[in-house]
This record gives C-alpha cells, structure tokens and sequence, in this order.
C-alpha cells in the first residue's frame, strides 16, 4: 500500500512548505477526528495523468477513538470516484466548506460527508474530507455537542490557514493529552466556559475542591502550585490559552499534562481548547526507571574501580616477578581485566544499557598498540562501524578484538610494524560480520587455533558465546586475516522501551 510519502510525491504542484504544512496537519489531525466524531481523508490532486483529468487520490486517512468508524478498509492510494470529485472540486473553487446535501451509503452505514478546503498562503493546497456515520442518531449530550463545536472551530481553522500552527512545540515527554483524557474550554480572558467530566476529576485529583466551570483556569493552577519559585514559564501560556504550548504541572502527588490549542477566527483568538491528561502514573513510572538507572550506573562505576585496581595489582605484581614466562601472563591478564574496566566505564557514563562500540573499541585498541612492542610503530584502522552494542556482548567483543589486535602486534608485525585493519558490517541490525586484517608475517606454521595458547582459545569461546564462528587464514598479499561473525543480543533498554505505555 502507497504512504503519504508516496503519495504527496505524486503530487507535483506541492512545494516543501506545502508538504510540510500536511506533515504538521496529518500529525495532529487525531484532535479533530475525537471531536468530531468522524473519519478524516486527505485528498490531493496527482499529476501523471492528463491535465484535464486530474485524479484526486487519498493521501491519508485517520479514525476517530471517540465513535463508530466509517471506513473499516485502508483506503490510502484509491481515487475520487465522479459524484466526490465534484464535492472536492467545489471545495477547491469556492475555498470554504462545502456540506454535501444528502446521506450517502457506505458498506450499508449511512455517512454524512463534508470538505474542508486546507488552505495555506492564501491557496488551497488540499482537501480534508469529514465522514460521519449518522446510524447511531439520539439526542446528543452535552460533552457531544461541545466536541462538536470545537470540531468546527478547528475545521474552520483548517479552511482559514489558522491550523496547524507552525513551530509549535508540545513537547517530548511521553504523556500527551488526548482528547478522552479531559477537555477544557476557555474563553479569552480564560474563564472555564466547559470542563468536561474526566478533567474536572483530574484537576480534582490535582487538588482543587470547588467547581471549575465560569473560574479563571491560570487561577485555579496558581492556587494548587506547592512551590511558585519553579513555574515553568510555559505554564502560564498554557493556562491561558494565549500560545499553541504543552507544560505539566505538580501538586499533591499528582502530574498534569496540559496543552493549549488556541481558537482564532480570522486574525482574532476567541477562546482556547485545553487538553489535559493525568499522568501521575507514568511519571512514577519514569522516575522508578531514573532511580534504576542511577543505580545501574554507580554499580558499573564500582566494577569499574574493582577491576582497575585488580589490572593495577597484577601489572605491579608482573614488575616484581622474575620468570619472564609468568611476567607476560600477569602482564596478559592485567591487559584483559582493564579491557573490561573500559566498557564498564563507558557503561557508568551513560543511562542506557548498550554502548557506542566504535568508541570504547576506539579507547581499547589504541591503549593495545601502544604497548604491545618495544619495535617499530603499529598502527590500526577501523572500517563499517559496530553501533550501539548491548552490554552483554560488548565485554565479549572487546575482548576477542583486544586478543586479535594483540596477537597481530605482537606475532606479525613486532619486526617491521605495520597497520591492522578492522572492518565491522552489520547485517539487518543484529548481524555482525569482523574482519581483522594485518600486513605482517602471517600465520605460523602447523598453526591450530584451538591449541595455540590461551588467546586463541579465549577468543574461541568468546565467540560462539556470540552464537558465531570464527575462521584465521593467510591474507593476500601477505599477513593474516581473521574472521568471525556473531548474533548480537537485542539491548534491554530497547525491550523497556517497547514495554512503555503510549503517549
């Protein structure tokens, strides 16, 4: 099925402020189709084919959470049949709303149909179609007939260019309000004209004992704030309806999430619609997870010290050594341990559960060649790119290319120097594939990997716990080069993610 990418590319007479603007609308849309109780299409007119019949295509198209659906198909990409390319070309030629006359039928739904000219810079760039389905006709309460109203305040803003605002922001913290979370009406000076039953209960909970219809909103939040030293600015935009803005207020245990849409009719504001949503829950939620977090860190900054200090003991105890045999391998443990000092540093750094791998692989190898002989300079390069790595997996990769760069140092390039190269490609996110090439002597020999010292076999081990395989063959036109692919394991921070609640 096409996207609203493909569709608007379709759509030559579109600038990129065009785009954009149905960008920033399809975005926010979901307001109006709560409102209204009704399904929203986005039309615009494609151009490969002939000018005088130009097809008007479905762009986009939303369902409202609020009533019964019309359109239970995806729609996207199919055409204006005759009768509603008529509706959609009035629109277009007459540049306001036009309501069509008579029902029509929809998969056996009786369907009220309306459209909305999107106008921007003075021009109608597309065109919104509204469809309501009137089987369920009763007397509507008054929450419904509010939410109509603003449904038609906001439709005519659409047919004005006074919505969606541009360069508004609402904010990134999860926890955005939606229209079945609370409804505020403001007039202009900001005195509550509705509040429907879900926010007076919110602003209940927030503390407010008395009724919230005909009291100024900004007073009522002003009363309940503990601490008026730490009033975010975008509050009082906010609750006065005066600016497109999204804040959060405190008070008594609980968290509100509050945004403004300001109502305009031509260049005047006439009122504004609040949002506004108790997010108590989430945002203990969230701070459960910041204390997990703080913790997790401080824990990685101790087992960082703990092995530091073990790397320090056996490098001091590989000084005072005299068999040269049991010298090198303190100093080899030494060298292993700070190698997993190094991620559990770079892991008390952050708040995540995965790492940079470029960077810690980056800090490692470059203290590798630098000590690892007293000849010529080794040098080292890294080619693709790891990514973020969990973990889990980044101690294991660390040390199977500490080992692999070591040995290459050590064994074939202690004579002339010389470059070694890794070269990492990851393959449909979780896939890896390492390379680690040198120019040296190249391999030994008679030489098996799984006998040749503890090295190798660590590295072996090291890597089918990566549910992978690794091979060493002579490189061409000399040197030796190692290969070996792992299965990465998917991060924790990303299975927490996935387990959040939506906004």
């Amino acid at each position: 099925m096409p996207t609203l990418y493909d569709v608007l590319k379709r759509a030559r007479y579109l600038g990129p402020e065009d785009i954009e603007w149905l960008h920033l609308l399809v975005g926010d849309w979901q307001l109006v189709s709560d409102l209204g109780f009704s399904d929203l299409v986005l039309w615009v007119r494609v151009d490969d084919v002939t000018a005088a019949d130009r097809a008007w295509v479905v762009a986009n198209h939303v369902r409202p959470n609020t009533g019964p659906l019309v359109f239970f198909d995806d729609i996207v990409g199919s055409s204006a049949g005759p009768d509603r390319r008529v509706l959609l070309e009035t629109c277009v030629a007459q540049q306001r709303i036009v309501k069509d006359q008579d029902s029509h039928w929809n998969a056996e739904v009786s369907v009220r149909q309306e459209a909305i000219p999107v106008m921007r810079a003075g021009r109608v760039i597309a065109v919104l179609t509204r469809h309501t389905n009137t089987a369920f006709n009763r007397l509507p309460s008054r929450l419904e007939l509010t939410y109509l109203d603003l449904a038609e305040q906001l439709a005519k803003m659409i047919a004005t260019g006074g919505f969606p605002t541009i360069g508004a922001p609402t904010g990134q913290r999860r926890g955005a309000p939606r229209v079945g979370d609370g409804v505020l009406c403001l007039d202009v000076e900001g005195c509550v004209t509705y509040a429907s039953p879900n926010a007076i209960s919110a602003l209940h909970r927030l503390g407010h004992p008395g009724d919230v219809v005909d009291e100024i909103l900004s007073r009522i939040i002003t009363d309940l704030l503990e601490d008026h030293t730490a009033l975010d600015e975008s509050l009082v935009l906010v609750v006065t309806g005066r600016a497109p803005w999204r804040s959060e207020v405190d008070a008594r245990g609980t968290s509100l999430s509050l945004r403004a849409i300001p109502l305009t009719d031509g260049p005047d504001r006439v009122g504004a619609l609040i949002l506004l949503r108790d997010v108590s829950e989430l945002r203990r939620r969230e701070r459960e997870l910041m204390t997990k977090d703080a913790t997790i860190r401080e824990i990685h900054h101790r087992v960082k010290n703990n092995l530091q200090t073990v790397a320090a003991l056996l490098r001091l105890q590989s000084r005072r050594g005299t068999d040269e045999q049991a010298k090198a391998a303190l100093q080899e443990a030494g060298r292993r341990v700070a190698t997993i000092a190094l991620v559990h540093e770079t892991l008390s750094q952050t708040l995540d559960e995965d790492v940079d791998f470029d960077e810690v692989l980056t800090r490692t190898l470059t203290a590798v060649v630098e000590v690892a002989t007293d000849g010529p300079a080794v040098q080292w390069e890294l080619t693709g790119g790891f990514g973020r790595v969990g973990a889990e997996d980044a101690t294991s990769l660390a040390m199977i290319l500490a080992e692999l760069v070591q040995n290459a140092a050590e064994h074939g390039l202690a004579q002339a120097g010389g470059r070694v190269v890794v070269d990492a490609q990851r393959d449909q996110e979780r896939r890896l594939v390492v390379a680690v090439t040198d120019d040296g002597a190249g391999l030994p020999p008679g030489f098996r990997p799984g006998s040749s010292g503890v090295g190798t076999q660590s590295v072996q081990a090291l890597v089918e716990d990566l549910r992978g395989s690794i091979t060493w063959s002579d490189a061409k036109p000399r040197g030796t080069r190692v290969r070996f692919t792992a299965r990465l394991r998917r991060s924790r921070s990303h299975h927490r993610e996935d387990d959040e609640p939506d906004a």
